[in-house]
């Protein structure tokens, strides 16, 4: 069972698609938790009742800014099952809850899962670390991951967190995000990922789930971005994070299953094959 949680703030002209395609492949969720943390943007209001009106979701009104990281942490805290958190600048796409279902049943000691996505930096596809094109046939593509590639779930030294799926059992075992330390935004999934590996869960690639990714736009009217003191505050808690990440950033090791991937787009639909090389470069 999952329940998917979207924190928003702003950023309507993303937020409208979101929810457009999170409409459209709703099946197999369970419950659907959209909170609007006190956005400034008044067009947000008739988009979000839309919505509610036409689907069976629920909606919290924030009086005051929260920050993401609150507000993500109050949607985990409202679901008592395995909690996917969606950023309200991504474009969810067709079997995408399919293939988190089967991740959650096939990984042992499951903590997080994140898809693959055009822009996710670790979780870039094609390119790695790379801001790549979103495909014009995002669904065509989904599928084709989910019926003709065979998942195998690698192991990540981080979750993203535009789309990440944090499971029951992480949330019994560590509890939420670290809203003293993350403030508003930028590190806390990092933090997160750290602290499951020590409780000996897994942080997996969902290598068979693709969603769509924007990036940067419910932040950008609090003027906020990753920077130094982000990796300040990650290394106070974890001195030998940024060693752990330049280590798997130089070896790589999603390459093999990237090139796997665009073998079996190469099989099976040529066409999707060249567009995701062309927008890879």
């Amino acid at each position: 069972m999952i329940d998917v949680i979207v924190p928003i703030y702003n950023g309507v002209h993303v937020l409208k698609n979101c929810l457009e395609s999170l409409e459209k492949h709703q099946k197999g969720i369970d419950n659907i938790y959209l909170i609007n943390d006190a956005s400034t943007d008044e067009k947000i209001k008739a988009v979000l009742e839309y919505y509610i009106k036409n689907n069976k979701w629920n909606l919290i009104e924030h009086e005051k800014n929260q920050g993401f990281v609150k507000t993500a942490n109050e949607g985990l805290k409202l679901s008592d099952q395995h909690t996917l958190l969606l950023n309200s600048d991504t474009v969810v796409t067709k079997n995408w809850i399919r293939s988190f279902k089967q991740c959650i049943e096939r990984v042992d000691q499951l903590g997080t899962a994140t898809a693959w996505s055009n822009n996710a930096e670790i979780c870039s596809f094609p390119q790695f670390l790379k801001n790549n094109k979103i495909p014009k046939r995002v669904d065509r593509l989904s599928v084709q991951l989910s019926k003709n590639y065979k998942a195998t779930y690698p192991e990540i030294p981080t979750a993203v967190g535009f789309c990440m799926l944090i499971s029951k059992s992480a949330k019994q075992k560590i509890g939420y995000f670290d809203e003293d330390h993350f403030g508003h935004g930028y590190g806390e999934e990092n933090d997160y990922s750290l602290r499951i590996k020590e409780a000996g869960l897994k942080n997996v690639l969902c290598d068979n789930a693709y969603v769509a990714h924007i990036g940067n736009v419910s932040f950008v009217d609090l003027g906020l971005k990753p920077d130094m003191s982000t990796m300040s505050r990650l290394l106070e808690k974890h001195p030998s994070y940024n060693d752990l990440i330049q280590e798997y950033l130089k070896s790589d090791p999603l390459a093999s299953i990237r090139e796997k991937i665009l073998e079996t787009f190469l099989l099976y639909d040529y066409d999707l094959y060249v567009e995701l090389i062309k927008n890879g470069k």
